[in-house]
């Protein structure tokens, strides 16, 4: 069993590296070889082939998790190399980090998209931006707010819109912000599709640990588009092996309620 185990986590590994041999091993050899089997054994052996997560679901929600934590650049460029090595697009890892923005802020988004850049240099992929931002759309006034609206209608339901209600008085630039900008901006780009930004959403906000209440809102926002309660789940359950167990159990905590109210089918 525990050779089994083992070699799962040991050839999962090898696929996410784009490698014949981890390369952990030989990095711990000297000081810490149970580190680097522990690493194979539990995060590759047991994590990764769960069901419910595709490999790219799982590079996309790893990488958002680091970049938002932002004290481990190896091993946030280590899984952006891996996003490539199983089919991700420097596109898709791009605009994660433009999403990212939203939720953990310019600064990280920035660091990302510039680890992003290195990784891309030293793995010969020539990223070609792609103009989504035209004049066009720069200067379409009030549609901006009215794009906005709709899109975080759809993905966050009444759950997003008592928060925008909630600032109306006390800070109404900040909710037209989060209109405009947040989902007139940012969530009607192309690049990644609805689902994949809720889990990126649902990953940073685990991740940060001090949005209960935005986390419980994209949860839902998580179901409204599609995605599916073993989606959310499994995500959680995916990144502990980067932000800790203890982020994921408060996670599972605040979501627990949304997951309650979906099995009564409400």
């Amino acid at each position: 069993m525990e050779s089994t185990r083992y070699q799962t986590g040991f050839n999962y590994l090898c696929h996410v590296e784009g490698a014949h041999h981890p390369s952990i091993v030989d990095a711990l050899a000297e000081i810490a070889p149970d580190l680097a089997s522990l690493v194979i054994r539990f995060v590759y052996g047991e994590i990764y082939p769960r069901p419910h997560l595709t490999l790219k679901e799982r590079q996309l929600v790893a990488v958002a998790t680091l970049a938002t934590l932002g004290n481990a650049r190896p091993q946030l460029k280590f899984h952006i190399a891996g996003a490539l090595n199983v089919g991700c697009s420097s596109q898709e890892i791009i605009e994660l980090m433009l999403h990212l923005v939203i939720y953990a802020g310019f600064p990280a988004g920035l660091n990302g998209v510039w680890a992003a850049q290195e990784v891309f240099q030293d793995h010969g992929v020539a990223h070609v931006p792609v103009a989504s931002l035209t004049r066009a759309q720069k200067d379409r006034g009030d549609s901006r707010y009215r794009a906005g609206w709709a899109a975080l209608s759809r993905i966050d339901g009444r759950a997003g819109e008592d928060v925008i209600a909630s600032l109306a008085t006390l800070a109404p630039d900040l909710a037209r912000y989060i209109i405009e900008f947040a989902f007139g901006d940012i969530y009607t780009r192309s690049g990644l599709s609805l689902v994949q930004r809720e889990l990126i959403t649902v990953a940073t906000l685990t991740a940060k640990g001090t949005a209960a209440v935005q986390l419980k809102v994209h949860a839902q926002g998580l179901l409204n588009v599609g995605g599916t309660r073993d989606q959310l789940v499994e995500t959680l359950i995916h990144i502990s092996a980067y932000c800790g167990f203890p982020a994921t159990i408060n996670a599972l905590h605040v979501i627990q309620e949304i997951l309650g109210k979906r099995g009564r089918g409400t």
